[in-house]
């Protein structure tokens, strides 16, 4: 799979069941997407065509997609919240932690919505690690 960097990529996140008001909450699952050029801390000394790599340390602090779930999120309690993943290239570290790439599961809004790397960051670097 092709590695995560800050050029591009995309997570999605389904479902992120959210309470909305109508008038009174109810809870309704929502698609939740996360962008990967905003993820922060990226690795600033590892470049992967000329951008900054992603490892499991790398965080995105802000998701989108659940906006209308204002009443806050079931399991999570927040809405539009930071994803981080869960899975990654064990056995490829890159400043001391897994690497990410395309396909790596991760949590969405907290820990409210499961989903994966769908959309890849570039594609000229394969991990093909276990």
């Amino acid at each position: 799979m092709f590695a995560n960097t800050q050029m591009m990529g995309m997570s999605l996140h389904f479902p992120d069941v959210c309470l909305t008001p109508t008038p009174a909450p109810v809870p309704i699952p929502y698609p939740n997407i996360e962008l990967g050029p905003t993820a922060i801390p990226n690795v600033v000394n590892v470049l992967i065509m000329g951008m900054p790599a992603h490892n499991m340390g790398t965080v995105t602090p802000m998701t989108n997609g659940d906006n209308a779930g204002v009443s806050l999120g079931v399991a999570s309690g927040t809405v539009m919240g930071p994803q981080r993943h869960l899975t990654g290239a064990f056995t490829v570290l890159i400043y001391g932690l897994p690497a990410t790439r395309l396909t790596s599961v991760s949590l969405s809004n907290s820990t409210n919505a499961p989903g994966a790397r769908i959309v890849p960051s570039q594609a000229n670097v394969m991990m093909l690690a276990p």
